[in-house]
């Protein structure tokens, strides 16, 4: 037991329901919740600013996810014990939503159609709409990136509408183009390289989401949000062609939180 706290599925769990977990021998899991929610996403990245502040002597790396944080650490600088205490320190329960806080826009400019979104079509039947109204919908709301996974870039992104929540493909695909723009059942999101998957693709961005090349190969952070806007065939063609010769500038601006699109 730590300071109130009580040990629970080998790690320790505190009384404002925030777990500490073992995730083995060098690293640790901080938990916030069981759901995908804007407070506890806020919630993660308020400790991710926490830590980087306090500049903890053995942080290696931290991995935020939907409901939790990640720690690794290096074991010949901190022990779990310790570090969980450090850490416990800077727990933070204001979680007060500002509307004149300033976040991160990244627009992403996406065709939609049944060529770049073999699934555009399933999708409208599948929730009784036109092709056109899912765009509408799919285009009308900035969603939060929750985190980064599977392969590099790869966007999980929350706040779609209910209106066009379509089931996984029941059998994946092999190859999925770069720049494919999906949905998974409540979720939306983007596919930086080809690989095999499971969503359902609506669009494409002829954005490159992902460039080893770069010195920042990933431009799209947890925390940030995300705009579509839906683009004709012409603007894509020209678009690809200003990012094949690095001269497309991608429009990312700071704005009120007040001023998103709900």
């Amino acid at each position: 037991m730590l300071n109130g706290g009580i040990k629970l599925n080998g790690g320790i769990k505190m009384e404002n329901s925030v777990k500490f977990l073992f995730s083995g021998d060098s690293a640790l899991v901080i938990e916030f919740g069981n759901e995908i929610s804007v407070d506890i996403n806020k919630k993660i990245r308020k400790m991710m600013d926490n830590i980087k502040k306090e500049n903890i002597d053995g942080i290696i790396e931290l991995v935020p996810t939907y409901c939790s944080l990640l720690v690794n650490y290096d074991v010949l600088k901190v022990d779990y014990q310790s570090l969980v205490e450090k850490l416990k320190t800077l727990l933070n329960d204001d979680n007060e939503t500002v509307e004149d806080e300033e976040v991160t826009l990244i627009e992403i400019p996406t065709l939609y159609n049944d060529e770049c979104g073999p699934d555009l079509s399933y999708v409208a039947e599948y929730n009784k709409l036109s092709k056109e109204e899912v765009v509408k919908i799919h285009t009308g709301t900035d969603y939060l990136v929750y985190m980064l996974g599977f392969m590099p870039g790869f966007t999980y992104l929350g706040g779609m509408s209910e209106k066009i929540a379509t089931p996984r493909l029941e059998s994946p695909r092999l190859q999925i183009y770069p720049g494919s723009v999906g949905i998974a059942g409540k979720q939306t999101g983007m596919y930086p390289s080809m690989s095999p998957g499971g969503w359902r693709i609506i669009g494409r961005t002829p954005l490159k989401l992902y460039n080893p090349d770069s010195e920042t190969p990933v431009y799209i952070s947890s925390g940030d949000y995300i705009r579509y806007v839906s683009i004709s065939e012409e603007e894509y063609n020209n678009i690809l062609k200003k990012v094949e010769n690095n001269e497309y500038k991608l429009n990312i601006r700071k704005v009120k939180r007040g001023e998103l699109n709900a």
